[in-house]
């Protein structure tokens, strides 16, 4: 019904940046939310930023001030700068296509390397 299709992932060195995209195609017909969310290798999958249809705005307390995530139709975009190593993780794009989580989708995933 939904794809994601994600891209702009890749290696860097610290202080670098990168800028990572998302398109969606599909049945959309509610796109109520975008979001990044990022997990690396043994931690729990977080929220690192998203955006409502209403335009507000939510980022992690550890990315706030470096990323910014902005959306144009059914392309959702986060900018990385100021990168750190910490930031190393895979990085997945979610859409949710209605009311409730039941209706979320997810690309899959692009991999960020922050390293000297």
């Amino acid at each position: 019904q939904v794809q994601l299709v994600e891209s702009g992932g890749g290696l860097v060195q610290p202080g670098g940046s990168l800028r990572l995209s998302c398109a969606a195609s599909g049945m959309l017909f509610s796109v109520n939310a975008m979001g990044w969310y990022r997990q690396a290798p043994g931690k729990q999958r977080e929220l690192v930023a998203r955006c409502t249809s209403g335009g507000s705005t939510n980022y992690a307390d550890s990315v706030k001030g470096r990323f910014t995530i902005s959306r144009t139709n059914a392309t959702v975009y986060l900018q990385m700068n100021s990168l750190k190593s910490e930031d190393t993780a895979v990085y997945y794009c979610k859409l949710r296509n209605g009311l409730v989580a039941q209706d979320d989708y997810w690309g899959q995933g692009t991999q960020v390397a922050v390293s000297s």
